[in-house]
């Protein structure tokens, strides 16, 4: 496997990993200093509030790769392949509009902030790298979609049956 097939399978995965015990590991000592020696950083706080964010946006992006986002899917139960493939093809073709448009908003906010130099309150940091959250996930959101609606022309074409993602529940 190349590098580039790894890092396209699992780039969501290890970002997740990295920010989700960057929180822990942040919360915990935060947690531990507090109750035992009654001290507490102003930057404790901002860490695991920014590797939130991240968590949430790197997770919405890992969703839409997955086909994980909640939906009502009742109707594509009784569909035949054909028009499950469509309907799956007008979603995705919708969130990606959805993303475009984002994605070109949220850069608003970094470049205000990057204008400005605007820095965090604790640990002094330039916003621009925590704002960066919304449009990195946006962008990783349309990847995704992409990547989805090829797989799903491809499914469209050959007549296999559309990627639905895992089931939660049967």
């Amino acid at each position: 496997m190349t590098l580039l097939r790894k890092l396209d399978q699992n780039a969501e995965r290890w970002l997740l990993l990295t920010f989700y015990v960057m929180l822990v590991i942040t919360m915990a000592v935060e947690v531990l200093r507090r109750e035992i020696f009654a001290y507490s950083s102003i930057w404790g706080e901002e860490i695991v509030r920014y590797a939130f964010i991240y968590l949430a946006w790197i997770g919405a992006a890992a969703a839409v790769k997955e086909r994980a986002h909640i939906r009502i899917d009742v109707i594509m139960h009784y569909l035949p392949p054909r028009p499950k493939a469509l309907l799956y093809i007008f979603g995705d073709v919708v969130m990606m509009l959805v993303a475009v448009i984002a994605l070109y908003w949220s850069y608003e906010s970094v470049h205000v902030s990057a204008k400005f130099g605007s820095v965090t309150d604790g640990l002094r940091i330039s916003k621009v790298w925590f704002l960066m959250a919304v449009p990195t996930g946006f962008g990783l959101m349309i990847w995704r979609l992409l990547q989805s609606m090829r797989r799903d022309f491809t499914s469209l074409r050959t007549g296999k049956p559309v990627y639905e993602g895992d089931t939660l529940f049967d």
